[in-house]
């Protein structure tokens, strides 16, 4: 696993909270672009080139995660998720608390099934009913190493699953953040090309509102992940994306609440993938809604395309994805932009 991939993964940054990730996004991105800056958001914006187009790539850098809410008298944490969690992953996972005081490993802690009655047994797992343990016997040791407050993450993880399977916490959409580096590296464009890792995309796409008014593109591309319909119980028909067959190039989100991609978009997108003999999918999606929603509605509209990485487990403790398909995702995203700047 590249280095650089591996380190964004691992890194700490949920909604509202991505200085880490953000910081690592700057040193990345000044190593090819003329310009990086943090803006008053928290967005990273770099830009590359010049010329009369401005062409915006988009990545969301925050993750899901976790704030500590309230610090028992027994030492135990309650706390409130940060961006959608399923609360049936969340038992016996480690977390990280990224406390003031330094880093605090816990554990989520949650009644034992042997001591629950058979009524309980049959509702649904609420995170509402779970806490943290991070080993302190009382209210006061706890305090001394955390606060009301600090935000936690889970467990960073990142590797190599098997052959090109990679996996690994915050892959939404830390590989989208990955490809907007590798994008600028090999750029070379007679235009104005702008690489924002936007933030808190996870509790309202809100970073991509303001960048998206910051940089005022002619076009726009955002890079994110998808869900992949390859495991078991999940039908064709509510996903037919499999790892490994290409970037998956959105057409439509959340059945219209998100972006709909113009013809004139998904047509650049497909060609040049055909074209440049890059594999891709195509994403008809139901649910969920991506950067590309709020940045095609900047001002007086802006053409949006979303290119997305087809992705096992999103929003869990671990993600799975192929790394072809990120790398075609970048390929395809290079390749679009020089069209757009040519036409």
């Amino acid at each position: 696993m590249d280095p650089c991939l591996k380190k964004i993964i691992e890194a700490a940054g949920i909604s509202g909270y991505e200085k880490e990730i953000a910081d690592i996004m700057c040193g990345e991105l000044k190593k090819s672009c003329d310009q990086v800056q943090i803006d008053n958001f928290g967005n990273v914006i770099a830009k590359k080139g010049s010329g009369k187009k401005k062409i915006m790539l988009a990545a969301h850098m925050d993750e899901i995660g976790f704030m500590v809410k309230h610090i028992t008298k027994e030492g135990y944490l309650h706390f409130i998720k940060v961006g959608g969690i399923d609360d049936r992953v969340l038992p016996a996972q480690r977390v990280i608390i990224k406390a003031r005081k330094g880093d605090c490993i816990g554990v989520i802690g949650t009644k034992p099934p042997h001591l629950q009655k058979d009524e309980e047994r049959k509702q649904p797992l609420k995170y509402e009913d779970m806490f943290i343990d991070i080993g302190c016997g009382s209210q006061a040791e706890a305090k001394k190493r955390v606060e009301i407050g600090d935000i936690a993450i889970f467990e960073p993880n990142a590797g190599v699953l098997n052959g090109k399977l990679y996996y690994g916490k915050a892959i939404d959409d830390r590989i989208g953040c990955y490809a907007l580096i590798k994008i600028m590296e090999r750029l070379s464009v007679d235009a104005e090309v702008y690489a924002v890792a936007t933030g808190q995309e996870e509790v309202g796409l809100k970073g991509a509102r303001t960048a998206a008014f910051n940089v005022s593109p002619d076009y726009a591309i955002a890079i994110d992940t998808t869900i992949a319909g390859d495991t078991p119980q999940i039908s064709e028909r509510e996903s037919s994306l499999k790892l490994g067959e290409g970037v998956a190039i959105t057409i439509i989100e959340a059945s219209g609440r998100g972006v709909i991609v113009t013809e004139k978009m998904k047509d650049l997108l497909t060609d040049t993938a055909k074209k440049n003999k890059i594999k891709y999918q195509v994403d008809v999606i139901e649910g969920g809604v991506t950067d590309g929603a709020i940045i095609s509605m900047n001002k007086e509209g802006v053409p949006t395309g979303v290119l997305s990485i087809p992705t096992r487990y999103i929003h869990s403790p671990t993600g799975v994805f192929h790394i072809d398909d990120l790398d075609a995702a970048i390929k395809l995203s290079v390749k679009a932009v020089e069209h757009l700047v040519k036409h």
